[in-house]
């Protein structure tokens, strides 16, 4: 027993002694920033690639050159930002790997990624306190876990947009979308906008599924051209035909054109996301059958000087990473999402330990975040929260009208940013 008691005291001295000299030479530093004596932030970023559906590589390769840009200029707060990625294949099992790797690796939140399965990636992060900041907006578990801090008003204001963009000009409307419960709410959220506008022609749209990953839009198409000739026989009000489908929205419009009548031209129209002006470069440009398309974003067209400084952090730090397209949405979107990241950041105290909880808790209760006029001040303070059913933690109903002129993509003349709030909160639940 004496023995024992007097043996404590002196391991203790050498282990301190041997801690201190280790910090001294700066090792056992912890790699995540999860606490005070760490010297970096890590946060995830999680996308499809490779995939048989929708892929977003874009945000992935934003997210790392945002991390090298930021590391060039000191970090954030003096600490080093690690941005990890993760595959998240398009499946509900890939999407919960990527959260869970996020939860080992200490990450202190997930920044600007992309994900159909909200309940398979939400409910990881949600048990470990971790914040997903700027999601792409396409499942309603971001707009309702008290963890999600959207930056845009995802899927629900581009279709409620959509709407109110067609109303004006359509006699009828015809929607093809795919046949998953992301999909399931579309029909719903496109009606609201048609009825947002008391001058608009439409009444509610005609629902065309298809299987997400199919190749042969043949049916569909012939569906929707049925569709939009039918409601329109004496030809004084034109019909339309709107198609959200991802990559796939391509292929559609390929197998509408095909299926066409020469004499009649529907208008068409998707979102971005769906439409993207490589899509439109792809496809002959001025020549691109997308040529006269209507296109709603959350976002100023991709030539205003607003994106500059993304434009500049891409250039010279994506390395020849062709993904990092500052034309893509799924770019932009994780542009804004990290500028989000890192104005929170930056309002920590250079000393404080960075956490998840902490930078979930800076969120609902900062300020209002500037992201340079890419979007309205952000904030999701419990006084910003929408009366808009299934979608609460909807901050910015904001949406831009774009149109395809000359092959490229230009702000629709006449139309202005419109808050599709107000449409939205009078809708009927989509669940």
């Amino acid at each position: 027993m004496t023995d024992r008691r007097r043996a404590t005291p002196f391991h203790r001295t050498v282990l301190a002694s041997a801690l201190a000299a280790c910090l001294a030479a700066g090792c056992g530093v912890l790699p995540s920033g999860s606490g005070p004596a760490g010297d970096t932030i890590t946060v995830m970023t999680f996308a499809p690639q490779d995939t048989a559906a929708t892929n977003m590589p874009g945000m992935v390769g934003m997210a790392k050159a945002y991390e090298r840009w930021t590391n060039a200029r000191g970090g954030i707060n003096g600490r080093r930002l690690r941005v990890i990625t993760c595959n998240e294949k398009n499946t509900p099992s890939g999407a919960a790997d990527c959260a869970r790797k996020a939860v080992a690796e200490n990450a202190v939140a997930v920044v600007g990624s992309y994900s159909q399965h909200g309940r398979a990636f939400m409910a990881p992060l949600e048990s470990e306190g971790i914040p997903f900041i700027g999601g792409y907006g396409v499942t309603p578990e971001e707009f309702q876990s008290p963890l999600s801090f959207p930056v845009n008003g995802g899927q629900p204001v581009l279709l409620a947009g959509a709407g109110h963009q067609l109303g004006r000009v359509c006699g009828q409307v015809s929607l093809v979308r795919p046949d998953t419960l992301a999909g399931d709410s579309m029909p719903v959220l496109l009606d609201a906008g048609l009825k947002a506008d008391p001058g608009g022609k439409a009444g509610g749209a005609e629902d065309i599924r298809a299987a997400e990953d199919t190749a042969d839009f043949v049916p569909q198409a012939r569906q929707a051209m049925a569709g939009a000739a039918a409601k329109d026989p004496s030809g004084k009000e034109r019909g339309c035909v709107t198609a959200v489908l991802g990559q796939r929205t391509e292929t559609f419009f390929d197998a509408f054109r095909r299926a066409g009548d020469p004499r009649r031209s529907p208008q068409i129209a998707s979102v971005l996301g769906s439409v993207s002006q490589a899509l439109i470069d792809r496809t002959g440009g001025r020549d691109s059958p997308f040529e006269g398309a209507l296109v709603t974003g959350w976002y100023p067209v991709s030539t205003d000087p607003l994106w500059e400084p993304m434009r500049r952090v891409a250039a010279e730090h994506a390395f020849g990473d062709h993904a990092v397209d500052p034309d893509d949405s799924g770019t932009q979107t994780a542009w804004i999402a990290y500028t989000v990241l890192s104005e929170v950041l930056k309002r920590l105290a250079p000393g404080e330990g960075v956490t998840a909880r902490k930078v979930a808790r800076a969120l609902k209760q900062a300020e209002p975040v500037h992201t340079g006029g890419l979007t309205p001040d952000l904030s999701w303070r419990l006084d910003d929260m929408r009366a808009i059913a299934g979608y609460p933690r909807m901050v910015n109903g904001q949406v831009t009208f774009q149109v395809v002129r000359s092959g490229r993509l230009v702000a629709q003349p006449g139309e202005q940013a419109r808050d599709m709030t107000a449409a939205l909160e009078r809708a009927p639940s989509p669940a």
